[in-house]
């Protein structure tokens, strides 16, 4: 039997770390690890034509299986290219292991062709970054490498040459049983007492959610019933808390609606469920808070706590509710239910107006047909931008469906190559981008990547010929657009060209059928809608401080557009309230 060399016994580790596929793209220094994995029938190379795209896919893929994926890049530009995407994975918690190839070892700091310094340079998008420098090394180092990712939840970087990557394998390596599931985290009972003893004395308790829960729905549903209290969320806790919610409040933040502002600020006591919600203006601070979270760091950067609990929200929740005393009155509960469906009576308006002869077409109208077409258990990735503000308002959760997107981060170009990632897990489910123009067209060349592997990935592309959130910062700001057109083809055609399925929408009747056809489609489709870019109308209380980036400062008020079906659900909520 021939002796592995340390490109294969890499390409093992993955392997038996649950690692299915290696996104990348190919080139010298990389070239012992992909012959690695072209003889390895347990593993699949999927060649990209960028490696941000890699990285993306890599973490969209991790996100939706909770497992571990893995990218890879060449030496120096190549591995620089997986940097945004990393950034991403990091911030989303994804758990994704990075090979950043490396110049010939003997190089090393002598300015050869192509160096750079990959274990440094993705030291603050990781939790572990190192370079093999000897084939002693291995497996150890990348053992350790995966560990980190998985359980810190994030991104691990290892970095190698790859003369090193062909070198023969050290004989009798240990290698030991792999970390591949978290496990769950119970808070002490001292600060599990604290937390009891102040809920038992608050008359009104609000949950905010964030990703966190996770997995705790029913466990928030039962919480809440007992302790009569609201449930808001933040955009990243919208698709595990907000479906079949009958004490949700919507969502705070830059594209919040409804009460959930009202019912964090008007209560005794606010409890934090796994939400590292980066608005701290959108948070109280006259009244009491507790937080509980998995990621000890989160505790308390946001506002000032009055109850830091160290502990995953299930398990947390899973303690708190037989301990708590139930509480018998609603008014705080009924009060703010109330607010929140009159909140959504106000927005709601606007997208009703003749939105189905308007012409360039509304994007919400693009959004809520999209909504209502998509399989029940699709994964939506949503492009960072104005493609959020349409997925926070009309995209409907159902426990089933996935929403994907650069939450945290907020990279430009992210749908695409994270929707070649979720497709990839399993080609009979839905997988539907939401893309901006913008966005799209940045990584556009990924696209043949989909014609390549014949990916069924549906694009709904957004297409308003500019870059609408940053036009949108220019206005609130007081500066005049510049620099914000895009001046774009017909881009169904260049699906076409492509080998695709594309259609061009310009008017709202076409949509259903453009739609319905793009979904029947069994290979790549897309749908390029042409949509107004003055959709949004800005409330007149909004000044120039208030919108910097993505972030809103001073006020609650927030963009004025429609929410879709979740007015439908504020009505029904309301049926359990009740009538004077």
């Amino acid at each position: 039997m021939a002796k592995q060399n340390v490109a294969e016994q890499f390409v093992d580790i993955l392997v038996r770390a649950g690692v299915q596929r290696l996104y990348g793209v190919v080139g010298d220094s990389l070239n012992p690890v992909v012959d690695a994995v072209r003889r390895n029938a347990a593993i699949d190379w999927v060649q990209v034509r960028h490696e941000e795209t890699a990285a993306f896919a890599a973490g969209a893929e991790a996100q939706i299986t909770g497992r571990l994926a893995a990218c890879a890049g060449s030496c120096g530009p190549g591995n620089l290219h997986l940097i945004n995407g990393l950034y991403d994975a990091h911030r989303s918690m994804a758990p994704v292991l990075a090979l950043a190839s490396h110049i010939p070892s003997s190089e090393i700091g002598l300015g050869y062709f192509q160096e750079t310094h990959p274990d440094q340079l993705f030291r603050e998008c990781s939790h572990y970054c190192e370079m093999i420098s000897s084939p002693q090394q291995m497996p150890r180092l990348l053992q350790t490498a995966i560990q980190h990712a998985i359980g810190r939840g994030g991104v691990s970087v290892v970095s190698m040459p790859g003369d090193i990557a062909d070198r023969p394998a050290p004989e009798k390596t240990i290698e030991h049983a792999l970390v591949t599931t978290r496990p769950t985290v119970r808070p002490g009972d001292t600060e599990l007492d604290k937390l009891v003893t102040m809920i038992d004395e608050a008359d009104r308790v609000t949950l905010f959610c964030g990703s966190g829960t996770a997995g705790a729905h029913a466990e928030v549903m039962q919480f809440a019933e007992r302790i009569k209290s609201p449930v808001g969320h933040a955009l990243r806790g919208k698709e595990w808390i907000q479906y079949d919610n009958p004490y949700d409040v919507g969502m705070s933040g830059l594209l919040g609606y409804g009460a959930a502002y009202e019912a964090t600020h008007e209560c005794d006591l606010l409890i934090l469920l796994g939400t590292d919600f980066p608005y701290n203006a959108f948070l109280p601070d006259d009244v009491k808070i507790a937080q509980v979270d998995v990621r000890p760091e989160h505790l308390g950067r946001r506002s000032k706590l009055d109850l830091a609990v160290w502990g995953d929200v299930r398990e947390t929740l899973r303690c708190l509710i037989p301990r708590v005393r139930a509480k018998t009155s609603r008014r705080f509960l009924d009060k703010m239910l109330k607010k929140h469906a009159e909140a959504l009576e106000g927005v709601v308006k606007a997208y009703t107006r003749k939105v189905e002869k308007h012409v360039p077409i509304h994007p919400e109208f693009v959004a809520s047909v999209v909504d209502e077409l998509a399989d029940q258990d699709a994964v939506f990735t949503v492009d960072t931008g104005m493609c959020n503000v349409w997925a926070a308002r009309y995209l409907t959760p159902n426990g089933r469906r996935r929403i994907i997107g650069s939450f945290s981060h907020g990279s430009m170009a992210n749908a695409l190559p994270q929707a070649i990632g979720a497709q990839f897990i399993d080609r009979r489910r839905q997988v539907v981008s939401l893309s901006g123009d913008g966005g799209f067209t940045m990584l556009m060349g990924d696209f043949l990547t989909l014609v390549q592997y014949d990916l069924p990935v549906k694009i709904v592309l957004f297409n308003n010929s500019s870059l609408g959130m940053v036009e949108l910062e220019m206005l609130v700001a007081g500066l005049p657009s510049f620099g914000t057109a895009n001046h774009n083809p017909d881009f169904a055609a260049v699906a076409r060209a492509a080998g695709a399925h594309g259609v061009r929408v310009e008017k709202p009747k076409q949509l259903a059928g453009a739609l319905k056809d793009a979904f029947r489609h069994k290979g790549p489709a897309l749908v390029d809608v042409v949509t107004d870019p003055n959709a949004l109308s800005i409330p007149p209380r909004i000044s120039a401080e208030m919108v910097t980036g993505f972030a809103l400062s001073a006020s609650k008020i927030v963009l004025d557009g429609g929410v879709g079906r979740m007015l439908q659900m504020a009505r029904s909520n309301l049926r359990n309230v009740p009538r004077p």
